[in-house]
């Protein structure tokens, strides 16, 4: 049976940020850098990749590891991390993946016969003579590497720029030969750093890192991560190296941006750095981002939102939501897991995951967070810790008919009230008592929903912390029973 598909798509226990999505053979693959549950820094594990059928985004099926850090000789010891990569199908059909390591500035290539890897250490891009990419007097740092093959080229895209950096000017393409190593055309900068913006079109989202690359029709789509941190940006052009144009706003994995459920300037999510890119899977274009789980920005997770590409080119921007590669609401019954709450907040804001309020420090203890109990692989639930007072989940969309009961799954010392609401601001519709616990318990209400297409949001009201595990929707033809849509992690 055809599954729904969340967000995150993966299981809630994975942390794969930085997703390049790839269309090979009939299925969705998607890489990306490998962050650990609970991790003191980024990328701490090895690269794996997840795949699912086009027709089917909901069933994801784990690959394996299919680079490990230690491969790399320049890592033998595995002290350094493999960063955000990317992979493309070179020339001889073969496919490559291309990565930097987080302490040393060249670009490492290694390469496999099917997609799903295993991948060989293959070599380093390189300049005509042998010099490393990176290495050469004059050379800027190279980092997060994007990749598009056509024909005998490869267009690898670069860098990495702080705000007010004057030493590094902007993102580089690179064009390489078809052995996928050797430079052809040396690297030429394609949009601004901040320093260099002035009257670029880039002014307030220039480029900072997670530079990616995309074709549609015949634009080229430049995605990359502004100064802004938390939204990926667009430029297009004509041309792979040249004449870019900034184009606007993605996605902002906080929804700052977005002011059609909100004020544009709330943010929905505790945010942070953000990467990804896009795909089209059937007739439909999707962006493939991140968000930041656990309090930290060291344990992120692979999110997914369908996008528009008008006539002109644009893409407007998309807010976050619980249901990016459905194709549509989710159905509105079921026991649904908490952890694919697409908003996250109290009513003091925070616009980043680890952040400030006034001069407190407080983000990472006081903060609802989603995250899991036991240690990085194991395959625990997900949940949202800390729901305390005012602390709002959200979840976007569901095609409600006839719901009557709303029951959530609890633990902690908490002795308040669940609010149930159908916009972060509207009227409660129903409430929920629960009590302390310390084990999983269910706590129901009876409450008659809006008929059609609804948000829900649960805001935790009283002394406290609870911690919220699922919640199931009922309607007078399902009172008795638990739908097929219950997940096995729950």
């Amino acid at each position: 049976m055809k599954q729904q598909a969340f967000n995150p798509y993966l299981p809630s226990w994975e942390y794969i940020p930085d997703g390049e999505p790839y269309v090979f053979d009939g299925r969705v693959y998607i890489y990306g850098s490998h962050d650990r549950f609970n991790g003191h820094a980024y990328c701490l594990n090895d690269y794996v990749t997840w795949s699912a059928p086009v027709d089917d985004l909901g069933n994801w099926r784990y690959e394996g590891v299919i680079y490990e850090k230690t491969q790399d000789p320049f890592n033998a010891d595995g002290s350094m991390c493999l960063y955000a990569p990317d992979v493309t199908q070179g020339p001889d059909g073969r496919y490559y993946l291309y990565y930097v390591l987080d302490k040393k500035s060249v670009v490492s290539v290694a390469v496999c016969d099917s997609p799903a890897g295993k991948f060989q250490f293959y070599g380093y891009v390189h300049y005509a003579d042998g010099t490393l990419l990176g290495e050469r007097e004059g050379d800027e740092p190279q980092f997060d590497p994007g990749v598009l093959t056509e024909g005998e080229n490869t267009y690898l895209y670069t860098g990495f720029c702080f705000a007010g950096d004057k030493s590094r000017h902007g993102p580089m393409c690179t064009v390489l030969g078809p052995d996928m190593l050797t430079i052809r055309q040396e690297p030429v900068f394609i949009a601004p750093s901040q320093p260099y913006s002035q009257g670029s079109g880039f002014e307030g989202h220039e480029f900072f890192e997670a530079p990616s690359i995309r074709k549609a029709g015949d634009t080229y789509y430049f995605i990359y991560s502004s100064v802004v941190f938390h939204e990926l940006c667009y430029a297009t052009s004509k041309s792979p190296t040249q004449g870019f144009q900034y184009g606007g706003v993605i996605i902002s994995n906080n929804d700052l941006g977005i002011g059609t459920y909100k004020p544009a300037d709330k943010p929905m999510y505790y945010g942070g750095n953000n990467h990804g890119s896009m795909v089209q899977i059937g007739e439909k274009w999707y962006i493939f981002y991140h968000r930041q789980t656990n309090g930290t920005s060291f344990s992120r997770q692979a999110m997914a939102q369908e996008i528009q590409i008008l006539p002109d080119g644009s893409i407007p921007q998309v807010e976050m939501t619980s249901c990016g590669l459905n194709g549509g609401p989710l159905v509105g019954k079921g026991t649904y897991p908490a952890h694919i709450a697409c908003n996250l907040f109290c009513d003091w804001e925070s616009t980043y995951s680890g952040g400030i309020a006034g001069n407190e420090y407080w983000v990472d203890v006081h903060c609802p967070r989603v995250t899991q109990d036991g240690r990085d692989g194991d395959q625990e639930p997900g949940y949202i810790l800390n729901m305390i007072h005012s602390a709002t989940a959200g979840y976007k969309y569901f095609d409600c008919q006839g719901v009557t009961k709303v029951t959530l799954r609890v633990r902690g010392y908490c002795s308040g009230t669940f609010q149930i609401k159908t916009s972060w601001d509207g009227p409660v519709l129903g409430e929920i008592p629960v009590r302390f616990t310390n084990v999983w318990k269910d706590y129901s209400t009876q409450v008659e929903l809006p008929d059609g297409v609804n948000a829900l949001y649960f805001t935790y009201v009283g002394p406290g912390s609870a911690a919220l595990l699922s919640f199931t929707l009922e309607s007078v033809s399902y009172t008795h029973l638990r739908a097929h849509e219950t997940l096995s992690d729950v």
